[in-house]
């Protein structure tokens, strides 16, 4: 009874309703996407074996992090600023905003594509520990000129809530890899067909957005929003602290959480990994529900802040967090009981990863439940505050790493994730809470 009346009174909730219904359309198609996604990796996997394997997830997240390390996440200044200005209704300070984070996301881009080209040896033989693999890193490094204002574009498809395009992008560039990688698979292909499987989707998934912004943007600000001064701005220095805030936000996160399999390759052998390269993957099984959420409720985070609808924002937080804890509660207990047969579909040679597999769904399943911990900093203009605490707890997993990694192997390099992940998302959580309460 009490759980239908919930229900009952959720439903009347427009503003939990436009979220659900937007993370609907990118549900349904991540949904597909992750299934396709994990097709793709079995096959890969059984393809090129736990070494080879490794050595693809090196040469893919190599090519990320350097794009990642020259983004400003222009993203997110774009949802600050602009959401800002259209509840003011001064849609020409909005658009110029647009206008700049274009301009300095497609400077970055090449910027970070040059940066690859010259890094690429050195990381052959660092990461890949064979120097003959440099024209692959080069090879998939044109994903970063394929993404070159991707950030932006998806930015303004959130703003104008315009979901259900991103989603048939995204599935789209899943269906396009899969079916690569499968005919790969079947004719005996190599690492070379893989990564071309992966780059025909990585450039689909930067194009699509930048082509569907354009005309979303006409319908949001009019038909000559790129003519606007850019002396409508705010103070450059208030933009340029955000811009670079973010960016070292993101760096951090990139260190610390997201270039894992780089430091495996550092300290241990391309075979392990393999085996971590797949813990990781299956732990998306459990992010896949929540991961839209994070692109539809910060939009609306932040109207609510920049509207001081705090009744209205407190609803929201706690309504999604109920959603999220059901999911991830209910992912990761599949994921336990499940968790050896999901890895015996890549092989017998992957069982090993299931140690990892375990360890890493505690500090993912806190940071699943509490998505939106940094973005409601970010709503109240304290990017520096998350970037702090990310910073220390960052800084002692790297100084631990240097000893954990290379004697408990990836296992150590598991349980260290997990720690940074619970640890970060509380403090951060608890910061954004406690600025509600103050306002």
């Amino acid at each position: 009874m009490i759980l239908r009346r919930r229900l009952e009174i959720w439903k009347e909730d427009p503003l939990l309703g436009r979220v659900l219904r937007n993370t609907g359309y990118l549900f349904s198609s991540s949904s597909l996407g992750l299934v396709l996604s994990m097709i793709q990796s079995i096959f890969a996997a059984r393809l090129l074996g736990a070494g080879t394997f490794g050595i693809l997830g090196t040469i893919t997240v190599f090519c990320s992090t350097v794009n990642r390390l020259f983004s400003f996440r222009m993203g997110e200044l774009v949802i600050r600023y602009v959401s800002h200005y259209q509840a003011e209704n001064q849609l020409d300070r909005a658009a110029a905003v647009v206008k700049v984070a274009a301009l300095a996301e497609a400077l970055t881009s090449i910027l970070a594509f040059l940066a690859l080209v010259w890094l690429a040896p050195l990381a052959a033989i660092v990461f890949a520990k064979d120097a003959a693999l440099t024209p692959l890193f080069i090879f998939y490094g044109v994903i970063i000129l394929g993404n070159l204002i991707t950030e932006t574009s998806t930015a303004v498809l959130q703003l104008a809530r315009n979901f259900r395009s991103q989603a048939i992008v995204n599935l789209a560039q899943a269906v396009l890899t899969a079916l690569i990688i499968v005919i790969a698979y079947f004719t005996h292909g190599t690492i070379v067909e893989v990564l071309i499987a992966y780059l025909v989707g990585k450039l689909v998934l930067g194009i699509g957005p930048m082509v569907l912004a354009w005309g979303s943007l006409k319908e949001m600000l009019g038909p000559g929003w790129y003519k606007v001064s850019l002396g409508l701005l705010p103070p450059w220095r208030e933009l340029v602290s955000f811009g670079v805030s973010t960016n070292l936000s993101a760096t951090l996160t990139l260190l610390v959480r997201d270039s894992e399999l780089l430091w495996v390759a550092f300290f241990l052998s391309p075979v392990e990994v393999g085996y971590y390269k797949v813990a990781l993957g299956v732990i998306n099984l459990m992010l896949m529900p929540i991961s839209p959420f994070i692109s539809t409720t910060y939009p609306e985070i932040s109207r609510s802040v920049s509207e001081r609808s705090w009744i209205q924002l407190r609803r929201l937080l706690r309504r999604v967090t109920a959603i999220a804890g059901g999911v991830t509660g209910l992912m990761g207990l599949g994921i336990t009981i499940f968790g050896p047969v999901m890895l015996l579909l890549y092989g017998w040679e992957f069982l090993p990863a299931y140690p990892a597999l375990l360890i890493l769904l505690i500090g993912y399943g806190i940071a699943n439940v509490l998505f939106w911990n940094r973005t409601l900093l970010l709503s109240f203009n304290l990017p520096k505050y998350a970037f702090q605490v990310m910073l220390w707890c960052g800084l002692v997993k790297v100084a631990l790493g240097f000893w954990v990694i290379p004697h408990l192997g990836y296992f150590g390099a598991a349980a260290l994730l997990s720690s940074y992940l619970a640890i970060s998302v509380g403090v951060i959580t608890w910061k954004g809470l406690s600025e509600i309460r103050h306002a």
